[in-house]
Formats: C-alpha cells, structure tokens, sequence
C-alpha cells in the first residue's frame, strides 16, 4: 500500500506545500478568527504532523492571532493557509488551500459551535464541542 500524498498551496500559486500520509485529525472551526480568516462560516482543517509536512515554494507571512497561535497566509493573495498553536509539532492545514480536499477523510470534530451561525445545522455524526474540544470556552 503506497502512503497518500498531499499538495495544496495559495491561490496565486507563489506558495505550496505537501503533505502525506493521513491527517491526524480533520475538524471544522466556528471560531470568530477562523471565520475571519478564511471569509467562510466554516472553515474545515486537516492536522499533520511536521515531519510529514513540506513547505514547497513560496514563504507565508505569519500573524499572531491570540496569545496561544498563529495564522499563516500568503502575502500576495491574501490565502488562508496554516493554523499553529505555539510549541505543537504539528500543523493545522486550511483544506481550502488543498489541490484535492476530497482525498481527507470528513471531519471527525467541529469545535466552537457556539459561534455558528444559526442557518447552518449541526453537520450529523459529527462530535459537536461548544468551546475547544475539551469542552473549554475560553
């Protein structure tokens, strides 16, 4: 069995990036930054860890968006990329910026529901965290 293998990158193209392997985790985030970020009410993640993550080409500018994280986006086009929580060794991906996002497996957790918006249902067999996935809302 070959292991999968995993491109994506901004959308003027200046930055890419491969993954491979399976995604430890795949989730969608409510999280007014997150929705911020990415223009989108539900933003989706797929999580590797960094040895199994390659940054091609291209060198994302990053922005520290709380005490415990940062974003990372493409300068020129503005593309939502990469979410890091300082000190983890592993990266969060956008699936959004992924050439193939049907390739992942569907989210397995969607944490901050607390902030979806009210048109959209609870997505069915999905664990639902109001807060963090520990259940924290701070």
């Amino acid at each position: 069995m070959t292991e999968a293998h995993h491109t994506g990158g901004c959308l003027c193209g200046a930055i890419r990036y491969h993954a491979r392997g399976a995604p430890s985790s795949t989730n969608l985030c409510y999280c007014n930054q997150c929705r911020r970020q990415s223009g989108s009410p539900m933003p989706a993640f797929a999580t590797f860890p960094d040895e199994r993550f390659e940054l091609l080409s291209g060198a994302p500018a990053t922005y520290r968006s709380s005490s415990i994280a940062v974003r990372q986006f493409c300068s020129t086009c503005g593309s939502a990329l990469f979410w890091r929580r300082d000190g983890a060794r592993e990266i969060d991906i956008f699936l959004g910026s992924m050439d193939r996002p049907s390739d992942l497996p569907p989210p397995s957790f969607q944490i901050w529901t607390v902030h979806r918006v009210p048109w959209l249902p609870p997505i069915p067999g999905v664990a639902d965290y109001r807060g963090n996935k520990t259940g924290s809302q701070s």
